[in-house]
Order: structure tokens, then C-alpha cells, then sequence
């Protein structure tokens, strides 16, 4: 058989036929992730030993990150593909075609005429690409992390298994042969595995685990060990390291891994296995690598080289993540990603078979050459398996549709937008002020209500109300609320006679009615009272509900569950909460009244925070629900930040809208809690720990 067909086979295997036409009755939800429409992430690679020629690896197609360089001495690769002993095989997340997939590239590459003074792209330089998806991109929707390929082995982590319990996460570590599709669970069931690495010889996986305990709601360090098991059936699985995360192996019996210690500083250490089996944490030697005094994390050991490392650093004074070696035996650093591109962020090392290239993902910027960056979307269209609800990204935030799903409001912190539903007649209603929640009028044709003042702000914050005729030649804005006592998240009664909100004036966030064209003049109700907050409220389309989030059951502690409650004040009802602290927010009812679309950390957190860019709450995923509570369905599956949907009565067809305008890529931070204030004795240099 050739061995193309046993990728054609594998396919088969996963793919999940639906034919069908879509239902008149079809409708989109949109919905906002924190800094992902912006990263343009792109596989990139540095010689060690020298920064002089920097590889752009994949294609430009997406977001492609977390990689990994295949061997090319291991003949059993012959298997995925007809490989190039010279050539370069990378293996791959990538989010292309609106799902997560692992990739397989095999590139070779040319270098005529190189020159060494500039950066290339393999696009540029290559003589051929071979590229091949191994998992994902077919049947069930779920988010793939971290591969390895030993042999015909591809060990990944995959959320496609929902554990059923709310607020535990659905990240585990599967294999699937290559040759044969036979995937295994690897993680045992009820618990979550993050950051597999498999050993040079395959024998052993270790990942970064919480065990039993599961997850405690940590945004910053996870509290995971490091476990060890048997890569070929998840058996023998042992605790070797208490409190680390994101292994990576030197040999069979020794792995780097990382951990925040007591002084404050992420830093790499060093375990060193038993020679003998049983392994257990009392019988595994751990010691600190790298130094106090700046942050080094997401460790590559080198299988050649064993003296070096690569680390992802943040060195005081910096907000930059950059990519440097670190030589174990002589402590010295040698910067690396810094000295070719010094304002970008890099982010998770890998290091070739050979240790000749270390590979890392960036943003890949406005492209190689002055080229049109692929894929600058307004809205990219994301996989879903609900066959009457399309599913869009927006690269802002707030998004609410138009009564009739034509137009599209949103913000972008600051500035206050409106625009088709298609991409175009992009209108800027104001660019500079800091709005925040938007909703239609669904009577008066192109009104707009929305929220201005600071967010995340105390009961006494100057935040008020306002509805925008977004039609006029200026737009008009109207002051509806008084007083600036955090007055928020206004929505409109399908009547459009009365907006319900959120306000602090009595010194508790709670929900009040008032009039839709005059405001708090023209009639005042409060609908709720209590010393707690009840906030993000939307009303139903039959006007006989308002959905809304609030922490009644445990004020002040930052949980929030979701309720419903008639219009007159009567019928409080319970609908969902992830577990106990659990955050679920921003309710919207489906067009029909039927279901309900809200963010959620049901599902936990699917990979380390610090392997990527700054989320507030790297947890938030997208659910929907009926209103009794039944067929709680997940419609995201990621390690970033989603939130803030809304639900159209239009059917978008799934299909990526891209700017119509020149977008600034790049434009997100890395984690803010990474940050440190520089000082001349670095040993007094103070890490910014908080949010």
C-alpha cells in the first residue's frame, strides 16, 4: 500500500459524514475570545549556534503553534509520509478551517543565494511541501495540544471527551497509530493532563497533572505534579515531582520541568529518575537550574547537547517573552529570539533531533516581504456540530446583532462600532470612548444601547447608560441613566418600551427597569435587591424572562451562577452554576426563547496559562443550553479566553469574513503577571503577581 492511502485510511476513520440543508429556522451566535483574532501565530526556528538566520516553518495559513521537530532517523515516519532524510518535519497544532487539527509538515528546503542577514520564510526558500493533518479537523469538535510522533505514534492531548462534571477540565493525553487510527486513552478517567512529553526512547510519558484534586480555579500557575506512565497503554503511571508542569526529557531516567518557587520566580529545575523501578517523588531527585532574578519557563532539553537548554524568559525591564539557552554545566544564558526580532513575543521552545535548530511560535507581523498576511479576519467562522447554529469569532468585544441580523454593534475598549453582518460598512460611532456591552432596539430601526465608563469598576464608578441613533449623519448619543452608580449591560424589552440593567446605586449591584426612550426620567423599577450582585442581564423575545448572572448564593466571592426572573419581579429561577466557585456569565437567549448561549468555566482550563498570551480567565468557553437545564452543549473547545456571545436570528453562512481595512497584527500581551519592575539589584527586583 502506498503510504499516502494510510493517511486517506486514518481519515476515514475519523470523519464524521453530515449531509443535510440547513434549517429555516437556522441562526448564528457570535462571540469574542481575548487577543486571539490578533496573534497570527506562525512556526518559526534559530540555529543555536548562531541568530544570523531565522526560518519562518509553517505556512501562514491560521494560527500554527506549540511544535515539534519529528526525527529523521526514525524510519518508522516512512509511514505518514515518503520522507526526505534532509528535510525538515515539524509537527503541529494549527486552528485552520475553524477547528483545532495536529498538522504534519515535511518541507525541503534550498538555500541559494541565501542571505544570512535577514530573515526568510520556508515559503521563500523552499523546493517542496508535503503536508498531512493526523487528528482533528473532522467528526467530533475538540481542541488538540502538544504533540509528539514516536514511530507511527502520535501522542497528543484532546478535549473531545466531556468528563460530565462541571468545572473539571476535559483535557487528556490520547496515542493514535498512524498506520492503523487506533486512538487509546491515555489519561486515566476523572482526571486532566496537560503538557504531555514522551521520552527519547518512547517508553515513558510524563505530563503535568492536578490528579484527584482536579482544578482549584488557578489563572496563573496551575497546581499540577508531574506524572509518569507507560506511553504505549497509560499503565505503571506514578507521581515523580510534586508541584511542576511542562516536562521535557533529556534521556529515559531524566526531564527538565518548571515551577514558580517561593521566592517568586519562575524558574527551571532539573528531576533525575531512579535507575530502577518503582519511581515515586521520595525516590526522584529534583534541584533548581536556572537562577532567581528573572523568569524562565516551558523548557527544551536537547537529546545531543545535553548541557543546554531552551527557555522562554521575561527579564526585568522587559514585556517581551523571548527564546534563550541556558547551559546547565557553566549557568551562562545566550539570548537568542531578542537579538532578531526584540519587540515580539516567542513563545514554547523545541529543539531539532540534531540540536541544531530551536523552533518557537510568534506572530508572524505583516508577513515576509511586504506579502498580505493570510487569514486578517473580522469574523472567522468556527467549526460546530449543531447543524441549525452557525458559530463566529469577532475581533471585538460585546458583539449584538440587529434585530433583523443584518448589522452587528461591538466594542473595541475603547471605541464603539457597527457594522454588516458580512464585514462591510465597517462605521466608527466613537473611537475613543470606553463602552461596554451593546444591544439593539428592536422597535426604533438602528438604535443602540450600551454602557460608557470604566469596567470591572466599584458600585460608586461613574458608569452610565446611553442609546445611540447609529443611523444619523452624526451619531446621536442620549444619556438614559444619572448619577454614575456603575449603571451596565442595558437590554431592551422586545416591546422596546423598557431596558433592564444593572446598577450600584443602592451600594449593591442589582436590576432595575426604566423607560427605552427617556430613561430613568420617564420611570424607575427596581426588580431586584439584595446585598450581592446581579449584573448581565438579557431579556427574553417573548418578554416573559430576564436572564441574568449573579453571586446571590455566595456574595463577594466572585462566583456566579445563572438565573431567570419574570419581568414583575416573581419566578426567580435557578438555571446553571459549574460547581462550587464556578463563574457562568453572560447569558442571551436564542431568537426563539428556547435556549440560551452564555460563557462558562464548566470545562476548566485545557492547557498551562503560561504557555500562552495573556487571558484574565484562560477558561471561559462557549455553552448553550435548553431553558429547563437539559442538553448542555459546549461549543468552544480551546486554551484562551471566550466570552461575551450573543445570539443573531440570521443565518450566517460558514464562511471567514476578513477585514475590508488594515488591521494591526501582533497587538496582545503577554502574561501580565509575568511582568517585573526593573531595578539596578535585581535581587530586589519586584514581581507583579496580580492580574
Amino acid at each position: 500500500m502506498h503510504p499516502i492511502h494510510l493517511i486517506i485510511i486514518f481519515s476515514i476513520f475519523i470523519i464524521t459524514k453530515s449531509i443535510s440543508s440547513t434549517p429555516a429556522s437556522a441562526t448564528s451566535i457570535i462571540f469574542t475570545t481575548l487577543g486571539r483574532s490578533r496573534y497570527a501565530f506562525d512556526i518559526f526556528s534559530l540555529p543555536l549556534d548562531t541568530t544570523a538566520h531565522e526560518l519562518q516553518l509553517t505556512d501562514g495559513t491560521s494560527v500554527n503553534f506549540n511544535g515539534h521537530f519529528v526525527s529523521s532517523f526514525n524510519s518508522n515516519i516512512n509511514t505518514v509520509t515518503d520522507a526526505d532524510p534532509s528535510s525538515v518535519k515539524l509537527l503541529y497544532v494549527t486552528e485552520r478551517n475553524g477547528t483545532s487539527s495536529i498538522y504534519l509538515d515535511e518541507v525541503s528546503v534550498s538555500y541559494p543565494g541565501l542571505d544570512h542577514n535577514r530573515k526568510r520564510s520556508v515559503i521563500e526558500t523552499e523546493s517542496t511541501r508535503s503536508q498531512h493533518r493526523l487528528v482533528g479537523g473532522n467528526g467530533r469538535v475538540s481542541m488538540k495540544d502538544k504533540p509528539s510522533l514516536v514511530g507511527d505514534l502520535l501522542v497528543y492531548v484532546s478535549t473531545h471527551e466531556d468528563t460530565g462534571v462541571g468545572r473539571t477540565s476535559w483535557a487528556a493525553v490520547y496515542s493514535t497509530q498512524l498506520s492503523t487510527g487506533l486512538t487509546r486513552r491515555l489519561t486515566p478517567e476523572g482526571i486532566a493532563d496537560f503538557s504531555p512529553a514522551v521520552s527519547p526512547s518512547g517508553l515513558w510519558t510524563a505530563v503535568a497533572s492536578s490528579g484527584e484534586k482536579g482544578w482549584g480555579g488557578e489563572v496563573q500557575e496551575l497546581d499540577t505534579d508531574i506524572y509518569v506512565f507507560l506511553t504505549q497503554n497509560g499503565l505503571d503511571r506514578v507521581k515523580v515531582v510534586e508541584h511542576g508542569g511542562w516536562p521535557s526529557w533529556v534521556d529515559d531516567s531524566t526531564f527538565y520541568f518548571h515551577r514558580r518557587g517561593e521566592d517568586g520566580w519562575w524558574s527551571v529545575y532539573v528531576a533525575i529518575l531512579p535507575q530502577d523501578m518503582p519511581f515515586s517523588v521520595d525516590s526522584v531527585v529534583t534541584r533548581r537550574v536556572t537562577p532567581p532574578g528573572l523568569h524562565s519557563f516551558t523548557p527544551a532539553a536537547s537529546l545531543t547537547k545535553k548541557n543546554i537548554i531552551a527557555v522562554a524568559t521575561r527579564r526585568p525591564g522587559s514585556d517581551y517573552r523571548h527564546i534563550e539557552l541556558y547551559d546547565v554545566v557553566s549557568g551562562k544564558f545566550k539570548e537568542l529570539t531578542r537579538l532578531v526580532a526584540p519587540k515580539a513575543n516567542h513563545y514554547n521552545p523545541f529543539i531539532s533531533p540534531d540540536s541544531s535548530r530551536v523552533g518557537y511560535h510568534k506572530c508572524r507581523g505583516a508577513g515576509s516581504n511586504g506579502k498580505m498576511i493570510k487569514n486578517d479576519l473580522f469574523l472567522e467562522s468556527i467549526k460546530t456540530q449543531a447543524p441549525d447554529v452557525s458559530l463566529f469569532r469577532i475581533d471585538g468585544s460585546f458583539p449584538s446583532f440587529s434585530p433583523d441580523g443584518s448589522r452587528i454593534a461591538y466594542v473595541r475598549l475603547p471605541g464603539l462600532y457597527v457594522v454588516n453582518s458580512d464585514g462591510s460598512g465597517n462605521r466608527v460611532l466613537n473611537p475613543d470612548i470606553t463602552a461596554f456591552s451593546t444591544a439593539w432596539d428592536p422597535k426604533r430601526k438602528g438604535v443602540i444601547y450600551t454602557s460608557i465608563g470604566p469596567t470591572f469598576a466599584s458600585e460608586d464608578t461613574d458608569v452610565d447608560i446611553f442609546s445611540i441613533d447609529a443611523d444619523a449623519d452624526e451619531p446621536r448619543f442620549t444619556k438614559l441613566t444619572f448619577g454614575g452608580q456603575n449603571n451596565a449591560f442595558p437590554t431592551v424589552s422586545p416591546d422596546g418600551k423598557w431596558v433592564v440593567f444593572r446598577s450600584g446605586r443602592t451600594g449593591h449591584k442589582n436590576l432595575y427597569i426604566m423607560n427605552a426612550v427617556e430613561g430613568e426620567k420617564g420611570g424607575l423599577t427596581q426588580l431586584t435587591n439584595g446585598p450581592w450582585s446581579d449584573t448581565m442581564c438579557n431579556w427574553s423575545p417573548d418578554g416573559e424572562w430576564i436572564a441574568f448572572a449573579s453571586d446571590r448564593h455566595n456574595p463577594g466571592s466572585g462566583s456566579f451562577r445563572l438565573y431567570m426572573i419574570h419581568p414583575n419581579g416573581t419566578g426567580l429561577r435557578h438555571l446553571i452554576h459549574s460547581g462550587s466557585a464556578g463563574r457562568t456569565n453572560h447569558p442571551w437567549f436564542s431568537p426563539d426563547g428556547k435556549r440560551i448561549v452564555f460563557t462558562s468555566d464548566y470545562a476548566a482550563v485545557s492547557a498551562e496559562p503560561i504557555s500562552n498570551p495573556h487571558h484574565y480567565q484562560p477558561y471561559g468557553e462557549i455553552f448553550t443550553m435548553k431553558l429547563d437545564g437539559s442538553e448542555l452543549t459546549r461549543l468552544t473547545h480551546n486554551s484562551f479566553e471566550d466570552g461575551t456571545p450573543s445570539w443573531g436570528p440570521k443565518y450566517m453562512k460558514p464562511k471567514n469574513v476578513e477585514w475590508s481595512i488594515d488591521e494591526e497584527k501582533c497587538s496582545f500581551e503577554d502574561c501580565q503577571w509575568l511582568a517585573i519592575s526593573n531595578r539596578l539589584d535585581v535581587d530586589e527586583a519586584k514581581i507583579q503577581c496580580g492580574g
